[in-house]
């Protein structure tokens, strides 16, 4: 939206009406024409060769600028006639909201986990409706080579969100860091650190690369899509979990709806577009050919969302 505001009024002079009413009436007539002109381009635009107009579907997203996305709303557009607008946020606390509010249609940034932290904390009933892929989440560190490298007492960089933080952890008692009590679990926060070798400090997903790029810590772990945008070298990824171990399963990133969209045919479609070849191609491109692609069907992911719920509730999430 924009603001808007009142325009100033200028005096005018005493002359005779009539010239400027001839003017006024031919400039009516221009800008009807151009207004006339206009409209049709934009029906023309709006409309395929049958005449039908296209649909326009708002996703929020974390990697608005990855190139694979260009290719993603071509087909969209071909193939479904179907406009795709993407709305960015930098911020993963943003978009399971704005879907909510509906000021998006879809979403395609997180995790079942994720998910399903959200619609616990929140209240929410959103619905997974297409699977895209799990990434591995990385350790990466500018200074060392190896988790064995880092000095005793060293800062490592953590996301803050619930879920985020708590895979985080555990894939830093994989790399022999920490140790979590009864050895953690995807609801584990810094409150469940049994016994640590280094230094854990929680920070917002998107300031994790940032604080490792401004040495303020000796590593971080750090989410593909800020890995990817703030260029961190992979060979700086020193760690990393199993993408596509079975326990990896709730980690599949997807397309979100809300519960009375979960069924939309469009948006279905727009899920499975994700797994065309050439997109698929984007992704792996963009990602440093990391990314472990699943298709599920939306009523597992479902099922699963549910399973993951009620897991959060036991845990007192």
């Amino acid at each position: 939206m924009s603001d808007q505001s009142d325009q100033p009024v200028l005096p005018t002079r005493r002359r005779s009406r009539w010239p400027w009413i001839a003017a006024a009436a031919v400039i009516v007539v221009v800008a009807g024409v151009i207004v006339g002109v206009v409209a049709n381009r934009d029906d023309e635009d709006a409309t395929t060769a049958g005449g039908t107009k296209a649909e326009t579907v708002r996703i929020g997203v974390a990697d608005a600028e990855s190139p694979y996305w260009k290719t993603y709303l071509d087909l969209a557009k071909q193939r479904l006639n179907v406009t795709v607008e993407l709305i960015n946020f930098s911020d993963y606390s943003q978009p399971n909201p704005a879907l909510k509010q509906k000021q998006l249609d879809l979403n395609q940034f997180q995790h079942i986990q994720y998910l399903a932290n959200y619609n616990v904390t929140a209240q929410d009933d959103l619905q997974p409706i297409g699977a895209t892929a799990v990434y591995p989440l990385p350790l990466y560190s500018l200074k060392f080579k190896a988790p064995a490298d880092i000095p005793a007492n060293a800062k490592i960089a953590i996301p803050n969100d619930a879920i985020n933080q708590a895979r985080g952890l555990l894939v830093l008692q994989a790399a022999g860091l920490l140790t979590l009590k009864n050895g953690g679990s995807a609801f584990s926060s810094l409150t469940d650190v049994d016994t640590k070798k280094v230094e854990p400090v929680a920070l917002d997903a998107s300031q994790t690369a940032g604080a490792l790029q401004s040495g303020s810590v000796a590593g971080a772990i750090v989410n593909n899509n800020y890995a990817t945008s703030a260029k961190l070298p992979r060979d700086a990824a020193i760690f990393q979990d199993d993408p596509a171990s079975d326990s990896a399963a709730p980690y599949v990133n997807i397309f979100t709806a809300r519960a009375a969209d979960k069924d939309n045919p469009t948006f279905l479609k727009l899920a499975e577009l994700y797994h065309d070849p050439a997109v698929e191609k984007g992704v792996q491109e963009a990602n440093g050919n990391v990314a472990v692609l699943r298709t599920v069907p939306a009523a597992d992911l479902q099922a699963l969302l549910k399973k993951v719920q009620d897991q959060a509730v036991a845990a007192g999430k």
